[in-house]
């Protein structure tokens, strides 16, 4: 199953708070970027982040889910609906996510 259009117009929203974010569809779901760094994604209409050791401490009741077959795990996001919190949490997740690879 896709995710919606909707569904990532909402994520957007939710992360308008932050500067630079952005997204790339990929196979019917979204890649989320923030400051040219993969945050996430959007999968199945659901919100997921990578497994950071901030995001895990932010959110330690988090449900970890597979975003889809043979994929690492990732954490769902439950305070979607918190601007604030959204924009702590990808702060938070920054520094500890890799740098973006070069294109050759």
């Amino acid at each position: 199953m896709a995710s919606s259009k909707q569904y990532l117009e909402f994520v957007l929203e939710q992360l308008s708070n932050l500067k630079d974010i952005s997204y790339r569809a990929m196979m019917g779901e979204y890649i989320i970027y923030y400051q040219g760094k993969i945050v996430g994604g959007i999968y199945d209409d659901r919100f997921l982040v990578k497994p950071t050791k901030s995001a895990i401490s932010m959110m330690p009741n988090a449900t970890v889910e597979l975003p889809y077959k043979g994929a690492k795990e990732m954490l769902l996001v439950d305070e979607i609906d918190n601007k604030e919190f959204l924009a702590e949490l990808f702060n938070a997740m920054y520094n500890e996510l890799p740098a973006p690879k070069r294109k050759k």
